[in-house]
């Protein structure tokens, strides 16, 4: 039987961060994925319920989160509504989050036998999940999804001196027409850490096994994308999903009982590739 678990974990500046782990009851010591979702997503939006569920069948923990400043609140975790917290996320404050799941994955005290994480990050969160995996060794697998190779991606480089000068940029939430703010902070925080969040640069130093997955027909975060990671990081595995979208088909709400095809494909690789590293 699967079951899943819910905790709440003080995210970067005491925000309350929700997590829930599912794994099949009879393997609580499987090895431990941690979920890495991206710019304007959740744990919970689509598909990522029916991910978690595959990877329990198929031997593993998978452990997904909010980051504190995403956008969703404690008492409403399925869609994006607090934007005074949206606004004040940066890259930096997700590495911090991330920091603070996987020492709590690590500690032992809730999560039993954990010794390292696989990370799987999509889109934004992929790029998050490779600047944390150059810099913890605690992560001993890396699998991203879509990923960003720069954050930059997320927005037109022309636009960079307006949102300074007006001190905010709303980003539209296509799926349900809302303006979402963001403060130039989140520029400050690239332009302060240049090293630490350029993630060309942190490919490079990637040392554990890597699987970068990726959507042929991706209109939101090129292909080009993950040849220029694969580029400064060649022993990473570069899989192409055939006409896959940035989702891989996914939607939200995401009604259907089974994932759909491009996802199947994309958690197939996964599990092969972990099954043999």
């Amino acid at each position: 039987m699967i079951i899943t678990q819910s905790h709440t974990l003080p995210g970067a500046k005491g925000r309350n961060m929700l997590m829930d782990l599912t794994f099949e009851e009879t393997n609580p010591h499987a090895p431990l994925l941690i979920f890495v979702h991206g710019f304007k997503g959740f744990k919970d939006w689509g598909t990522h319920h029916l991910v978690a569920r595959y990877f329990a069948q198929n031997g593993y923990r998978f452990l997904k989160f909010n980051f504190s400043h995403n956008g969703t609140t404690p008492e409403d975790a399925n869609d994006l509504t607090d934007m005074i917290a949206f606004s004040e996320n940066t890259f930096s404050i997700e590495l911090e989050d991330l920091q603070y799941v996987i020492d709590f994955a690590c500690s032992g005290s809730v999560i039993p036998a954990v010794q390292s994480v696989c990370l799987i990050g999509h889109s934004m969160g992929g790029g998050i999940s490779i600047v944390k995996a150059a810099e913890d060794k605690r992560v001993s697998r890396l699998i991203t999804m879509a990923s960003v190779a720069s954050f930059r991606n997320l927005w037109p480089k022309e636009i960079e001196k307006q949102w300074k000068l007006a001190g905010v940029l709303n980003f539209t939430n296509k799926r349900t027409g809302q303006d979402m703010p963001v403060k130039s902070t989140l520029l400050d925080d690239l332009e302060r850490n240049p090293g630490r969040l350029n993630v060309l640069a942190r490919a490079a130093d990637v040392q554990q096994p890597w699987l970068l997955l990726h959507g042929t027909a991706d209109t939101v975060v090129l292909p080009s994308h993950a040849h220029d990671l694969k580029a400064m990081q060649p022993n990473a595995r570069l899989a192409l999903i055939p006409n896959a979208d940035h989702v891989f088909g996914a939607t939200h709400p995401y009604v259907q009982q089974d994932l759909p095809l491009a996802l199947q494909e994309l958690c197939r690789k996964a599990v092969d590739f972990l099954k043999d590293v």
